[in-house]
């Protein structure tokens, strides 16, 4: 084996792993502004990586809101991210309203929270604690195979299972699930 196949290797079953969760300051679609001192006194964060044009994360916003009804009163703070540094704002917060979804849309022009939780397509979900540790990265659940192929309904709820692991103390039993969807391309200094 190529030692490129190896950091690959590593890459694609091993979680992100950093120091702790970086300092931010983003705004959501609604000017209003979020910090990672936010954070602090939740059980788990979840991040949704989306953007405005990738049908696959779209066809997941209304899944999304109910997971975020059935969780946000146990101590579970949602947040969805905006992957794509090109587009232009107006054009996110028109995606908000339009898809209606029921937690903050963040701007993430820096790719912060892509990067810390090592994003890599849309749509995405992550599971961290408080302190920014990922401990959940993948699909919503299995609905969508693969590209063009989707069931009717999921079988298997991938970030309910973690969540719920999260919320039981527990570890997530699969940490890390293969995500369907548009790659997030990375800007600038912050590509890998």
């Amino acid at each position: 084996m190529k030692p490129l196949a190896l950091v690959w290797l590593a890459a694609a079953f091993c979680l992100p792993s950093f120091a702790g969760l970086p300092a931010f300051h983003l705004h959501d679609t609604s000017g209003a502004e979020h910090s990672s001192g936010d954070w602090a006194g939740y059980k788990a964060v979840v991040l949704y990586f989306t953007t405005v044009d990738c049908p696959v994360a779209n066809s997941y916003v209304p899944e999304m809101n109910r997971i975020h009804d059935a969780y946000a009163a146990r101590g579970v703070l949602f947040l969805a991210v905006q992957s794509d540094t090109t587009v232009a704002t107006p054009d996110v917060v028109r995606y908000a309203k339009e898809f209606q979804y029921s937690f903050p849309l963040l701007l993430d022009p820096h790719q912060i929270l892509v990067q810390s939780a090592g994003a890599s397509v849309t749509p995405q979900a992550a599971v961290l604690n408080a302190d920014g540790k990922v401990l959940y990265l993948g699909r919503v659940d299995n609905r969508v195979q693969d590209f063009g192929q989707q069931r009717l309904n999921a079988t298997v709820f991938d970030l309910r299972d973690a969540i719920e692991a999260v919320l039981a103390g527990k570890p997530v039993a699969h940490p890390l699930t293969k995500s369907i969807g548009c790659a997030i391309t990375r800007t600038g200094s912050e590509s890998k």
